[in-house]
């Protein structure tokens, strides 16, 4: 090799090196915590789904929220279709009065979508806490014996 190349040492090819295009700076946006309704979903959908246990709710719920939980996670009606994991794709809420939000979710399994629809209410402490849930329309509740 001449003393006078360019070439890094043991480089025995004649490509030169190509330009790098300079990087877009992106603006850096300051992390923003989820909203309630967005952290509830999650939560609800790795009970609903088998991913975590039940108890992981607690504190979380009030009133038969947790009871109907604890009743219907071991069926997970969120569960894997075909080996996909579910994911959660939209979740919007709304605040139809204080201290109250009604919010809706899709979740994405494979080929498979369904709807989740919950209540969060804020308690005296500030902290959300949720109060009900449904999926697909149906309400989340164990089956009732039919009056006599």
């Amino acid at each position: 090799m001449s003393t006078n190349s360019t070439r890094p040492a043991g480089r025995s090819d004649q490509r030169r090196p190509r330009v790098v295009p300079p990087q877009r700076s992106r603006r850096l946006q300051p992390h923003r915590p989820p909203r309630p309704h967005q952290w509830f979903a999650e939560r609800l959908l790795a009970v609903l789904s088998g991913q975590r246990p039940v108890h992981w709710m607690l504190g979380h719920t009030i009133g038969d929220a947790y009871d109907q939980l604890a009743e219907l996670a071991p069926s997970t009606p969120l569960g894997a279709a075909r080996g996909h994991r579910p994911v959660l794709r939209h979740c919007h809420g709304a605040q139809p009065a204080t201290g109250v939000v009604e919010a809706f979710a899709s979740i994405a399994a494979g080929d498979r979508v369904q709807a989740m629809a919950f209540r969060l209410e804020q308690g005296p402490d500030q902290r959300w806490r949720c109060a009900a849930v449904e999926l697909g329309g149906e309400r989340l509740v164990p089956a009732r014996p039919a009056p006599r």
